[in-house]
């Protein structure tokens, strides 16, 4: 990924996470289990191709249910989390 794409990537995080669950159309969800991850690519490399992915990487459906997922205030990084999410999903 260049810097433009990093900078890209980022808006686009910040946009999704103030996003009212409210405000979400659920048609305009992704399915997690739709979402296809190359196991063999690196946890950073799963990650970007996650974000890149989806629509919202904070708002998803599991089995049709909308899911919303917030960080709390800790010293995990967004990062951290996410690889964790990533790696149960994705085993």
């Amino acid at each position: 990924m260049n810097k433009k794409d990093i900078e890209a990537l980022s808006e686009k995080l910040k946009r999704c996470r103030e996003i009212p669950l409210d405000e979400v159309n659920p048609d305009d969800v992704d399915e997690i289990t739709d979402i296809k991850i190359d196991k063999r690519k690196s946890s950073n490399e799963r990650i970007l191709d996650f974000l890149n992915k989806v629509k919202n990487p904070y708002i998803f459906k599991v089995k049709g249910k909308l899911v919303r997922i917030r960080f709390s205030d800790t010293d995990k990084t967004a990062d951290d989390c996410l690889t964790n999410v990533l790696k149960n999903l994705y085993r």
